[in-house]
């Protein structure tokens, strides 16, 4: 099928384009652009005056809760979520139930997904058997099966020899090793940031440095084999300076952080709102600044939703007990363009760590507008916003700290490999 859009607001982070043109996309590719795509004849024509026509975003952690899970969330739901807020591509973490570290379990994920025809999935295999870190996982077959990286998703690597070996082997084959930096020991049992708010709170507190110990691990290990490494979700202002030595430094080193850092800190606590009980915790005002300026001079690379969907009655419980996590899928965009505006950021600029940027992460073409690319595309409204509520929300997951904001950008249309996977009026 092929799709011509015209009359629309060109925007390619990884160019730096922000113009007006049209696009028309054929078997799957964008097939041309501008004059030659206005010129051209399509099966299908959008008219997308006074609207963004931007690659689709990327999102590069969303648990979607299948396997083991889906009385939080099912692959069906949670994908229909992700198009509706213009995600075209999301990487899934490891810790399903069980956890993906077996070929069959990859194999299965992918087919179901490429039956819903909805956002592409790239599985993120476990670097150690169950996630238990005593084996390291099968990863040649894994990665041949569709695994895009390794990682333990959220549980901390503990034997640090077995964290040697598997950057070791990883290395040997070139794969990416995605790493969440959180001492163990430090970080244990802690529910909040080790900050005057758990303190008045009178809640366990999970120290800064237990995210910058274990990144100070990570590096030394790198250092000695040159292994690719992520950092997931950093959420400290001493994490975020030392990335940027290391990238100074040239380190094979690259990071993102969830867009719930961006927007709020551990003041929005407030009385113990468990929609804020996220892992990891809300920082304190400064480090959240800091990771704002990180992603702004791009020390930071990419910006991910940790789309977590949780039960009501896991999440509707006293803060320390209640079940981490939060929804995302739908706000990421949203919640970059709010970002983009409170920092005055051009919007190429804003929408590059959330498209360009990831893709460059996961090693695909996808994320930009040029000839020969996949046809995955999001058209949004930057002038209209909607107001988040549970009933608004397509995630089987209806908790988020921003319950009643008023986000920017509303989503018109996503397009995946040329077809209109969502459209709303």
């Amino acid at each position: 099928m092929s799709l011509r859009i015209i009359n629309a607001r060109l925007i390619d982070p990884a160019s730096g384009r922000d113009a007006a043109g049209d696009i028309l996309i054929d078997k799957g590719r964008i097939a041309a652009l501008d004059a030659e795509a206005r010129a051209a004849r399509a099966e299908r024509s959008l008219d997308a005056g006074g609207l963004v026509v931007a690659p689709g975003v990327i999102d590069l952690a969303a648990r979607l809760r299948e396997p083991g899970e889906e009385y939080k969330a099912t692959l069906e739901s949670e994908m229909e979520a992700a198009v509706a807020g213009g995600v075209t591509s999301l990487a899934c973490p490891p810790d399903t139930d069980p956890p993906l570290d077996e070929p069959g379990l990859i194999d299965m994920l992918r087919r179901r997904a490429r039956a819903f025809a909805r956002a592409r999935l790239y599985p993120v295999g476990a670097l150690t058997v169950k996630l238990q870190g005593e084996t390291l996982t099968e990863m040649a077959e894994l990665a041949e099966s569709g695994c895009v990286a390794f990682s333990q998703a959220n549980v901390p690597l503990q034997d640090t020899q077995m964290l040697w070996r598997a950057l070791q082997y990883a290395v040997s084959f070139g794969f990416p090793v995605w790493l969440r930096p959180a001492e163990p020991w430090l970080s244990r049992g802690g529910v909040a940031h080790d900050g005057e708010v758990a303190t008045r709170l009178g809640l366990p507190g999970v120290p800064s440095f237990a995210e910058t110990i274990a990144i100070c691990t990570i590096l030394e290990i790198v250092r000695a084999t040159g292994a690719r490494v992520h950092l997931c979700r950093l959420s400290t202002e001493g994490a975020v300076a030392m990335v940027r030595a290391a990238k100074r430094e040239g380190l094979p080193v690259t990071c993102d952080v969830s867009a719930h850092h961006l927007h709020l800190c551990d003041v929005d606590l407030g009385y113990f709102d468990s929609q804020c009980r996220l892992d990891p915790p809300l920082r304190a005002q400064r480090d959240r600044d800091a990771l704002s300026a990180g992603v702004s001079d791009g020390t930071i690379d990419c910006v991910c939703s940790d789309h977590t969907p949780v039960d009501e009655d896991a999440k509707h419980q006293p803060f320390a007990e209640a079940a981490p996590g939060a929804t995302g899928l739908e706000l990421l965009l949203p919640l970059m363009l709010r970002w983009g505006s409170l920092n005055k950021r051009p919007l190429a600029q804003t929408l590059a760590r959330i498209t360009c940027d990831p893709a460059r992460i996961l090693g695909v073409r996808s994320g930009r507008l040029e000839l020969g690319a996949p046809g995955d595309l999001v058209v949004f409204d930057p002038d209209a916003s909607d107001r988040i509520v549970p009933e608004s929300l397509k995630s089987q997951g209806k908790n988020t700290p921003f319950l009643g904001y008023e986000l920017p950008g509303r989503v018109r249309a996503t397009i995946v490999a040329g077809k209109v996977v969502y459209e709303r009026e």
